[in-house]
């Protein structure tokens, strides 16, 4: 009979400790992604030392863009403006980086210049340059696995048009359309981890 009891606490004891599991966020199955995210020295829009080293232990938003583009950066930029009030309005605020693909032309008071068009709150979302052309590309390439480069014979770029998760850790976690926002999920994600 004491072995019947045994067993039943034990099985008992192990579906409690299962259930406790479940409720923690298991971020390999949440979230489709792992890439680690190397160190990246810039500057932001006011010419502040920015590192990508500096957002660790917080989740963040990022993307490329360049103020030159003629095509998807400035729909791009305005969707992550609505993004960053979306997420005010929701209480999940985290830091935004969007990371400048054309550092030779994209100065900082050039990217300030361009963040002014769309209204963004700047205790949140910071907009950097200040890096080799040659050391965004490398970044983009194997941080995030995305494509960064001059197109042949013209002043435009080729690259993501996504919005990047990262988590904590340093690890991209999810890429969302930054053409075709999908707003709820984002913040759905971002509730998911953020207390």
């Amino acid at each position: 009979m004491n072995k019947y009891l045994i067993l039943i606490f034990t099985i008992i004891a192990v579906l409690i400790l299962s259930g406790c599991a479940d409720k923690e966020v298991n971020l390999d199955n949440e979230f489709s992604m792992k890439l680690e995210v190397g160190e990246l020295e810039a500057v932001n829009q006011d010419e502040q030392p920015f590192s990508t080293s500096d957002q660790n232990g917080e989740y963040w938003l990022a993307n490329f863009i360049f103020t030159n583009c003629n095509t998807v950066c400035p729909p791009m930029t305005a969707n992550m403006a609505k993004m960053q009030r979306e997420m005010k309005e929701a209480g999940v605020e985290i830091p935004i980086v969007s990371f400048s693909i054309d550092p030779t032309n994209d100065t900082p008071a050039v990217m300030k210049e361009y963040a002014e068009l769309y209204q963004p709150d700047y205790s949140t979302w910071t907009f950097v340059t200040g890096y080799a052309p040659e050391t965004i590309e490398r970044f983009a390439n194997v941080s995030f696995m995305v494509p960064a480069a001059e197109e042949e014979g013209t002043d435009q770029f080729m690259h993501s048009t996504k919005f990047f998760l990262i988590d904590k850790e340093g690890y991209v976690r999810e890429g969302y359309s930054g053409l075709d926002v999908p707003y709820a999920d984002v913040i759905k994600d971002i509730k998911k981890v953020v207390d």
